[in-house]
């Protein structure tokens, strides 16, 4: 009986222990609930009080219906603290339009030097006597992208002033510093007149292209067409009216699909109509300097009479001046306003390092030079051509992106190039672009435009001071690029506010 009731007092004992230590657990249990919950409000708080990071924003952009069709590849990477920020795809390979002429430019500064120029050259053969030049006189190609009527009636009176009055010789144009391919690899034969597509010479002027203006003299009649320059090199046929009222449905453009020089103008011009210009390429752009080199000589009283063709100067010539422009003035311009005919010529700048004649395969291994130096390899991207408009260029952000980190190690060269770049809202292809958010002024960076392309590659100084170089290659759309350009703008916006 003893051991029985010892059993229910230690029973007993037990359960009491058991029921203190449930309370007692009960209690530890609370209070550690207690402080989980207040760990998870705290979390939540300061979540709430910080913003979404970089990575976050640009990621919420990807949500837009726009790229249940479309592609992207995105590259940014901070120089100052020389770490990635942001990558989408960045080894996918991509059509970079204009963004195509980072990589020339880039190349030419690298290889041609900062000090290279390009030269338009005129010499003579034959003796001088008596203001009587008894030979000819050759013009020389040298690339020069923008050399103007302008500057060739500067070069004509520099053949005055060198003695010559009358030519009795022909007149030349040397242009075998480039081989016969008048348009680059893959570009679409349907751009054609556009100027943007002008025919290829190392001899050009006017960007190779001219000025149409249409306006209305009287009611009843044609309109009024002219050329500007103006020049007998181009044919007008001339079908339009001017009508009372209506609508204007004036079109412009040269007869492409015969290869010639014949400017076709149709339709109605209203009397209150303001003046129209249209630029269209020009067929042949040899022939054409040459055309214009002989109205200048009449305009400025060198007398010729002989015939223009093209022909390569051999033997003995004498230089009678020179007409120099600038990489730096050249290279700007090629990526302040995109321009393809200039980025095109110093492809083939680039080409002639190798010797006569140049073309584009040749300009091309420098830029592969280039790939190699910024620590990529050249055969796992194609490149077709200097501008872009080729559909067969295939780059992919990161490629761009560690060809800006390179250059950005190259001080001298890296500030002309920088300083060659669209600044936003300010100039160039970005005057119009994120001139009202953060990144007004803080971008500088290349665009690029074709057909369901849209690309924009560069560097950005953001709010912390910190210089971030990076690339968005957009492609795939239908229609007009203006959303991709809102999307690019945005990731823009978004690097710039970092603080």
């Amino acid at each position: 009986m003893t051991r029985i009731l010892s059993y229910k007092k230690y029973f007993l004992l037990a359960e009491k222990i058991k029921g203190k230590f449930l309370v007692f657990t009960a209690k530890r249990m609370a209070g550690k609930l207690l402080i989980l919950i207040s760990t998870l409000f705290q979390a939540c708080a300061t979540l709430q009080q910080q913003s979404p990071t970089l990575a976050d924003r640009v990621d919420s952009l990807f949500y837009s219906d726009f790229f249940k069709a479309s592609q992207a590849g995105i590259s940014v990477y901070d120089l100052t603290e020389n770490k990635p920020l942001y990558k989408h795809k960045e080894k996918l390979l991509l059509r970079p339009a204009s963004n195509q002429k980072i990589l020339t430019t880039a190349a030419a500064y690298l290889f041609l030097g900062k000090d290279y120029n390009f030269k338009t050259s005129v010499y003579h053969t034959g003796e001088i006597k008596d203001s009587v030049c008894q030979g000819d006189v050759y013009f020389i190609g040298g690339f020069d992208p923008d050399f103007t009527a302008q500057n060739l009636d500067s070069v004509v009176k520099e053949i005055k002033r060198f003695g010559i009055n009358k030519i009795n010789g022909n007149l030349y144009a040397d242009v075998s510093a480039m081989d016969s391919l008048f348009w680059g690899e893959g570009w679409m034969w349907n751009d054609d007149p556009e100027p943007y597509e002008a025919y290829l010479t190392p001899l050009c002027i006017n960007k190779n292209s001219i000025q149409v203006i249409s306006s209305v003299k009287e009611s009843g009649k044609p309109a009024e067409i002219e050329l500007l320059p103006p020049t007998k090199y181009l044919q007008i046929q001339n079908s339009t009216s001017v009508i009372d009222s209506g609508k204007k449905t004036l079109f412009v453009t040269r007869d492409w699909l015969n290869r010639k020089n014949t400017i076709l103008a149709n339709g109605n011009l209203t009397k209150t109509s303001r003046p129209d210009t249209t630029a269209v390429n020009v067929f042949n752009p040899t022939n054409y300097f040459l055309t214009l080199a002989r109205e200048s000589f009449e305009r400025n009283g060198i007398s010729f009479s002989g015939k223009i063709d093209t022909l390569t100067l051999r033997g003995e010539a004498i230089e009678i001046f020179t007409f120099k422009r600038s990489i730096q003035n050249v290279i700007r311009r090629t990526n302040k306003v995109s321009d393809n005919l200039s980025a095109e010529m110093v492809l083939r700048a680039l080409g002639l390092k190798f010797g006569k004649p140049s073309s584009a395969d040749k300009g091309i291994k420098f830029v592969d030079s280039l790939i190699s130096l910024a620590g990529l390899n050249p055969k796992n991207y194609r490149i077709a051509d200097g501008s872009g408009l080729s559909y067969y260029n295939l780059v992919s952000p990161e490629l761009l992106c560690e060809v800006l980190k390179f250059y950005y190690y190259q001080p001298d060269l890296y500030e002309r190039l920088f300083n060659s770049f669209p600044v936003s809202g300010i100039d160039g292809t970005l005057s119009n672009r994120m001139k009202n958010g953060s990144a007004f002024k803080r971008v500088h960076a290349k665009t690029g435009t074709i057909s369901g392309v849209s690309s924009l590659s560069g560097y950005i100084e953001s709010k912390n001071n910190h210089l971030i170089v990076f690339s968005i290659l957009i492609q795939n759309f239908v229609g007009p690029s203006s959303q991709a350009r809102k999307i690019q703008d945005k990731i823009c916006e978004i690097i710039s506010e970092m603080n």
